[in-house]
């Protein structure tokens, strides 16, 4: 239930950010929503800030307290905190906006003829890269093939990711360039796709992507660049202030760390370094980054157990329903875990780990209980990414081991169509099981898993608490008892997701003493139908008292 906050708390603040203001700054007329520090929904009018932390909360009375503030109007709009992702991809979704993009495309001949379209606008390109195919959403809900693209463009190599990252389509050119042929044998954890006669089609699974990988050219700091100020924008016009990058390169942490020594981040991020890197352990062995304005915090590690349902990757206890031969694949040995688990925690860095198969779930989970007893680290806050297919049995182990499920609202939405052909009704009794694990006691930290989804947070609120897609579809909403309220969705994309990141002290909410990141948008989603939550849109994006991004 809504409680007005009628009286105002007040808070000295002694950061300074920036350029400090002469004088706080009084933002007023605003239906103002917050949750505090224990989950309760808080209304106000009136918000005080000064130094980027917000100072007091309330109602008019603020006027008198604060005389000499910089008065703001909000022109009766509401405000919300800066919405948190707590699981995307900055440089792919930056990647995404100025590369091919495929999603939603309707056959693959249609996706392969925009890949000619942008190759004939792009000539100095050495290779065309892109990505956000989906072969379920097509006519004939096949893999594309190698001579598809080779029909439009075949004098470059191509290089197309599937939507959700777990499967590359290429062309003849790249298979060449990395010598695939009928004899190369499948890497472990990857699965090079063949005809009947074993030749390569041109779709290559996990790992198999890598054999591919290794001879992009290498990435410049001008496209790096471009890619980050490219997501940036795009994130701020949706509401979001922060996000959890899901793992982090070496080149991109170097550029991190540049950006951030230049106080040009365009908004805040937590990136988890990925263990496969190269260079992993030269980035875990120079300990945590914490920038003193809190736009880049660097204390996690991203590791990947399996695949990806749609691609039928993800590790499953049982084969595939609709593939009887198949059980999915894991892209972590089974060597490599121990060793990882046990050097990541004895760092001190909290461990997220990507686990969609119900099998790759309890394996990651028996690896946390294993390193606990010898190394500890529950109080790390560890992390399961997606947790989509958990057998029902070890939903209650994610509490027990301290583990917070890191899920995603609309892989439930997008997947509902594909997720009980893949593994039967039976099994999706722990699947997206949202509502579940709330009711144990587990807290949520939600996102999109952008650019395999949309970044808009508003779909995400949407998907959680109404389990249908953007067309209200199905009715009833897809495992409707897994839906959440509208107040726990929006604390999973507020306070739960600051606290997977180790922040709820300084954001997730709109409290004194956190940073002022807030948004303004044009409709109160707490008194609105559900169905309409996804249409919201962002007027301003503020971050630390500044604005970032206003509306055209």
């Amino acid at each position: 239930m809504k409680n007005s906050w009628r009286f105002a708390i007040a808070v000295l603040c002694s950061v300074s950010f920036g350029l400090l203001h002469a004088a706080p700054s009084h933002i007023s007329n605003v239906r103002g929503y917050t949750l505090d520090e224990q989950g309760k929904l808080l209304t106000f009018s009136n918000m005080v800030f000064d130094g980027g932390k917000v100072v007091a909360i309330g109602g008019a009375e603020l006027a008198k307290q604060f005389p000499d503030a910089q008065p703001i109007d909000g022109h009766n709009q509401v405000m919300l905190p800066g919405l948190i992702d707590a699981h995307g991809h900055v440089m792919g979704l930056g990647e995404s906006l100025i590369k091919v993009d495929m999603r939603g495309v309707a056959s693959a001949q249609a996706a392969a003829q925009q890949v000619r379209d942008y190759a004939q606008t792009h000539p100095e390109l050495e290779w065309i890269t892109g990505g956000g195919w989906n072969q379920v959403l097509w006519p004939d809900k096949a893999f594309p093939s190698a001579k598809q693209l080779d029909e439009y463009v075949k004098d470059r190599p191509i290089m197309l990711s599937r939507v959700d990252g777990h499967a590359s389509w290429v062309n003849s050119k790249a298979l060449e360039i990395a010598s695939i042929t009928k004899e190369t044998l499948d890497p472990p954890g990857g699965k090079i796709i063949r005809d009947a006669k074993g030749e390569p089609t041109g779709v290559l699974v996990d790992n198999a992507m890598h054999l591919v990988f290794e001879h992009l050219p290498a990435v410049s700091e001008t496209y790096l660049g471009n890619k980050l100020n490219a997501a940036g924008e795009h994130l701020l016009s949706v509401g979001i202030t922060s996000v959890h990058d899901a793992g982090i390169s070496k080149t991109e942490y170097d550029y991190y760390l540049k950006r951030q020594a230049e106080h040009s981040l365009p908004l805040r991020l937590y990136p988890m370094l990925w263990a496969p890197d190269p260079e992993f352990n030269v980035m875990l062995n120079n300990g945590f980054v914490q920038d003193q304005y809190d736009f880049l915090s660097i204390r996690s590690v991203k590791a990947m157990a399996d695949g990806a349902l749609g691609s039928r990757g993800a590790a499953m206890l049982a084969p595939y329903s609709d593939a009887p031969e198949n059980s999915g694949l894991f892209t972590l040995r089974a060597d490599d875990y121990q060793p990882l688990f046990d050097l990541v925690l004895s760092k001190g860095f909290q461990l997220n780990v990507h686990a969609i198969g119900d099998r790759g779930n309890r394996l990651v989970l028996n690896q946390f209980a294993d390193t606990y007893k010898r190394i500890g680290g529950r109080e790390l806050r560890n992390r399961m990414e997606h947790a989509q297919v958990v057998n029902v049995d070890d939903i209650p182990r994610f509490l027990s081991l301290n583990i917070i499920p890191s899920m995603q609202p609309t892989h439930a939405t997008s997947d509902k169509n594909m997720a009980e052909d893949r593994i039967g009704k039976a099994r999706l009794k722990g699947a997206y099981a949202w509502q579940t694990f709330l009711k144990q006691g587990s807290r949520l930290a939600f996102g999109s898993d952008f650019p395999v989804e949309l970044a808009n947070p508003f779909y995400g609120l949407h998907a959680a608490v109404t389990r249908q897609d953007r067309d209200n579809q199905p009715v009833d909403g897809w495992i409707k008892e897994e839906a959440l309220s509208l107040e726990q969705a929006f604390r999973a994309f507020t306070l739960d997701a600051a606290y997977a990141a180790h922040q709820e002290q300084i954001l997730g909410g709109l409290t004194p003493g956190k940073w002022a990141d807030f948004i303004l948008v044009d409709q109160d989603i707490f008194n609105i139908p559900a169905q309409d939550i996804w249409k919201t849109t962002v007027a301003e994006t503020w971050i630390g008292g500044e604005k970032r991004y206003a509306q055209p």
